[in-house]
């Protein structure tokens, strides 16, 4: 799985771009695909700005762009810390994966049912 990072309004550091990595890159188990090189996943972080009176306030944008999907996926979180806004878009990615997985698994399982219910009418 590729991932493009990019910073908004903050310097992108080796360990903030190492932590997106491992994060976003645990993902990748939930993703089905035959060629993993082709799913692309773009992650934003940054400040919304930087004057706010409660202070900063960093946001994290997950977007996943799957083949064989007929749109992409986009998660975004706003948090007071940069790691915790990255941790809930993380597992609201996380989530929603799991929502397509279970829904083409019961496309499957519909199939399926179909099928054994004609074969009794076959051998007859």
């Amino acid at each position: 799985m590729k991932i493009n990072i990019k910073a908004t309004n903050i310097e992108l550091t080796p360990a903030i771009k190492a932590y997106i990595e491992e994060k976003i890159g645990s993902l990748k188990k939930f993703i089905r695909v035959r060629d993993p090189d082709s799913t692309q996943a773009w992650v934003e972080v940054g400040m919304t700005t930087r004057h706010h009176h409660s202070g900063n306030i960093f946001r994290a944008e997950i977007q996943f762009r799957l083949p064989r999907f007929d749109k992409g996926i986009r998660t975004e979180s706003n948090q007071s810390d940069l790691y915790a806004a990255i941790d809930v878009a993380r597992d609201r990615m996380k989530r929603e994966l799991l929502k397509i997985k279970g829904r083409k698994m019961s496309l499957v399982k519909r199939g399926a049912r179909a099928i054994k219910n004609l074969i009794p009418f076959l051998h007859e």
